[in-house]
């Protein structure tokens, strides 16, 4: 830590008064998903006073949790991957993660359906999936070893050398020593990469499927985005033992253990500025005043919270965004244990060109859809009664498409129905309840622009220095954190998000 001058005549008494000039800086944050809540723990341990302030009755913003009779749902994000960048954020403040919860390495992984009695499990590593690789295309394990080599290299440079050194300000950051070598893997995408090793339709999907549900078409995303497929297959996929609230409720532990304050229930209505500079918030139409504001919560929302010459980013601005995509959302308790699924399932048995045309190309709700499965209480019975299943689905859809009703009622007869053909069991006469959520709900719950629920899609023209940026570059004192910016959409990069936009206001502030 570099400390700054604030008078006095020795070291000692600069230091003093150093702390006392952090202690009286008060930060507010607004929303509560993982990039707030990890800038939070990071202010709060540099010496900041420290609010999160919440619209919502709980913590957590899309990894809120649902419970209904018995039954206990993740109501967003629910793949663990990236443990490593979980852990070090806990390292960052001399814990562990297992110092606040259990994790389990989930085998198989997920489970892939293309049809009836057809279908592909993806194990808990890379020699067992290759096995499945080799019997669907002969030669393929030597491709997938070569894939996920590269892919490897792309992680450890991502992650390692890049993640946590990015906070979008200039186009140099880019370019290190290993980046230069790495140019073609920006300008190819990762469909002409998968496609020139893999001549299976099914394992060609399983390779797009975590850019498509994750962000963008697998042909509009650089090819150095494999890292995910090594996320996928050489770290694996895992389950805190309760759910992914486990995370939400270690991080705000953590966060109370270093002085954090939590308010829920607390809608902010406006961004007071004076002199250029950020003065304050009205929250449930009272003055809070601060002196810093990070906003984790959507980011075309906030600025909306300011007067028009405050803004950076105009209306036009976001409507020409490419948008990762929504989801219709389903909650469901069933009277009876389902047999022949895992804990996560991709229900690929559709035309996975034709569903991805519709989020991104003529955005449209989908005719036949793909679909995403998770049982957690296939590795966790408490997440329901005994006997009993819970089962969260989610259909990628496009942003800003209408959502009623009979639509999701429609949508959510079409998947229960191929659940049933695909699995051989009768299932809709064993539904105890279903909740829905779509886009009218993320735009309600979330203020998300066009009801998107993964932010903005990593594509080449948005990454890095080209998103939307940490700082104002209009109002002193006033940043943004979370998936509409660096480093982009999923957990672990919000949490990155919350250290890259801490580290910068530390840096502002001449504190390192």
């Amino acid at each position: 830590m570099r400390l700054i001058s604030l008078g006095g005549s020795s070291p000692l008494v600069r230091t003093t008064n150093f702390l006392l000039y952090i202690m009286n800086k008060n930060v507010f944050i607004i929303g509560s998903g993982f990039s707030s809540l990890s800038a939070s723990c990071y202010l709060s341990k540099a010496g900041y006073n420290v609010t999160v302030v919440e619209k919502n009755s709980t913590l957590g913003g899309r990894a809120r949790q649902f419970k209904k009779n018995g039954f206990t749902f993740d109501m967003g994000p629910s793949w663990y991957w990236m443990p490593d960048v979980f852990e070090r954020f806990f390292n960052d403040f001399d814990k562990k993660r297992s110092d606040f919860y259990d994790l389990s390495k989930l085998d198989p992984a997920y489970k892939v359906f293309f049809g009836k009695n057809d279908s592909i499990s993806i194990d808990d590593s890379l020699e067992k999936i290759k096995k499945v690789f080799e019997k669907e295309e002969k030669g393929s394990s030597i491709e997938l070893e070569k894939f996920i080599n590269e892919a490897k290299n792309n992680y450890d440079i991502a992650v390692k050398d890049m993640l946590y050194k990015m906070p979008g300000i200039t186009p140099l950051e880019l370019i290190t020593k290993k980046t230069v070598f790495k140019v073609k893997s920006f300008i190819s995408n990762i469909r002409r990469e998968v496609r020139k090793g893999f001549k299976s339709h099914r394992l060609r999907a399983i390779l797009e499927f975590p850019v498509l549900f994750l962000g963008a078409k697998a042909s509009n995303t650089p090819a150095f985005y494999s890292f995910m497929n090594y996320a996928d297959f050489g770290l694996g996929t895992w389950q805190p033992k309760n759910g992914f609230y486990d995370v939400v409720q270690s991080m705000v532990d953590l966060g109370k253990s270093l002085g954090v304050q939590y308010m829920t229930e607390c809608n902010v209505e406006s961004i007071l500025i004076e002199n250029k500079k950020v003065k304050g918030l009205i929250i449930n139409k009272e003055q809070h005043f601060c002196d810093i504001i990070i906003s984790g919560a959507d980011y075309a929302h906030t600025e909306s919270l300011l007067d028009k010459k405050f803004r950076q980013y105009s209306k036009k601005y976001w409507s020409k965004k490419t948008w990762a995509p929504s989801s219709l959302l389903f909650y469901v308790g069933f009277g009876k244990k389902i047999l022949n699924v895992a804990h996560h399932n991709l229900f690929f048995d559709t035309d996975f060109d034709k569903h991805a045309q519709d989020i991104y190309d003529n955005p449209k709700w989908p005719l036949d859809p793909l679909f995403y499965a998770n049982f957690t209480s296939k590795t966790n019975e408490k997440t329901a009664p005994k006997g009993y299943e819970n089962g969260f689905f989610l259909i990628p859809i496009a942003t800003s498409i209408s959502d009623n009703d009979q639509l999701r009622e429609k949508y959510f007869n079409i998947i229960i129905t191929r659940l049933e053909n695909l699995t051989g069991e009768e299932l809709k006469k064993h539904v105890l309840f279903k909740e829905s959520f779509c886009v009218k709900d993320f735009e309600k719950e979330y203020n998300s622009y066009g009801g998107n629920a993964y932010g903005l899609a990593n594509t080449l023209m948005q990454t890095a220095f080209l998103r939307p940026n940490l700082r104002s570059n209009k109002v002193k004192n006033l940043y943004f954190s979370g998936q509409l910016t660096v480093p982009g959409p999923g957990v672990p990069p919000a949490i990155v998000s919350g250290k890259l936009v801490s580290d910068l206001i530390l840096k502002d502030e001449k504190v390192i």
